[in-house]
């Protein structure tokens, strides 16, 4: 209940222009930046995915934006998209590409959307690489999962993502799966109304492991993308009981975020992909971390602080 209600209050202010000024220019907020985000260029992106594939990670890259307003601003979105597309061939990175329509354009025009998204795609297949579809709030949902299956026609390097909070996802999955679709299966991050999607987490949490299980026995490419070790455990199980190998699946997680499960899945001959975001547009991808694990907050303020006390001290010597 009370994760609950300060993922509601960090949501309520997060869209004040006030809060995210005070945001950019506080300490705190640029030690969670730090934490969570690989810098706000694509070459400070590439040397985390490099150190990140060094260590055993796959990487998944996102440039950082949404909902734009114009067809310039979606275009500039695809031109960054597109360079990354190549880093990511020319200095042979393993990672793809993840990227949200309302970045390249989904509520200017659908034509700018799929003009958008096709040229990514063409370059994506040029480098032998490989874009997840991001997805967005409820209001986005259907247009997302209906783009999706129009672009997969003539793509099929092509993923998308289910939120299990959303009552509709199991009938998605359905849909998808026996479409062979390559599927990241998450809670979900966004505000949503009871209508729509679960409220309580256990109910999030019972859907999820209902699709995923669903899902890796119908033996789509599934990414298991949580850091709950409940989950975490309960999908290794399940896959061992039904002798899913592990390389039909990946578990995916967030940059910065519970590195020692990471590195423990790594270790036990798991794939593990870590979605590495980068960019300036950071202030809606940190409110949503922070809403949906409040630990995130008090983990990277106790390290500030720890840190500060330690320069304090070299300073009285």
């Amino acid at each position: 209940m009370a994760t609950r209600l300060f993922g509601k209050l960090v949501r309520s202010v997060s869209s004040h222009r006030a809060v995210e000024t005070f945001a950019s220019h506080s300490p705190l907020a640029a030690g969670l930046v730090h934490r969570f985000v690989a810098g706000e260029t694509l070459d400070q992106a590439a040397v985390v995915v490099q150190s990140l594939n060094s260590r055993g990670f796959k990487a998944t890259l996102d440039h950082l934006g949404e909902n734009v307003a114009n067809a310039e601003q979606a275009h500039d979105a695809t031109a960054m998209a597109l360079e990354v597309l190549r880093r990511i061939q020319d200095a042979k990175l393993d990672a793809y590409l993840s990227v949200k329509l309302t970045q390249l354009g989904l509520d200017v025009g659908e034509h700018l959307v799929l003009e958008n998204a096709n040229r990514l795609l063409d370059c994506a297949a040029a480098a032998g690489t490989f874009i997840r579809l991001d997805m967005e709030g409820s209001s986005y949902a259907a247009r997302i999962l209906e783009i999706f299956e129009c672009l997969r026609r003539d793509h099929v390097s092509l993923g998308t993502v289910l939120q299990a909070y959303l009552y509709r996802s199991m009938d998605d999955a359905r849909r998808l799966a026996a479409s062979g679709a390559a599927i990241r299966l998450v809670k979900g991050a966004y505000d949503e109304p009871a209508h729509i999607a679960f409220r309580r987490k256990r109910d999030t949490d019972r859907n999820y492991v209902r699709i995923m299980e669903y899902l890796l026995g119908q033996g789509v490419a599934l990414a298991v993308a949580t850091h709950d070790p409940a989950v975490l455990g309960h999908a290794c199980e399940f896959a061992r009981i039904h002798d899913v190998a592990p390389s039909r699946f990946e578990f995916q997680m967030l940059y910065g975020v519970r590195r020692d499960l990471q590195e423990s899945l790594v270790r036990k001959g798991y794939t593990v992909r870590v979605y590495v975001p980068f960019g300036s547009q950071w202030y809606p991808y940190m409110t949503r971390r922070l809403a949906e694990r409040p630990a995130n907050l008090l983990s990277v303020g106790g390290s500030i602080v720890r840190e500060w006390r330690q320069v304090q001290c070299q300073h009285q010597y």
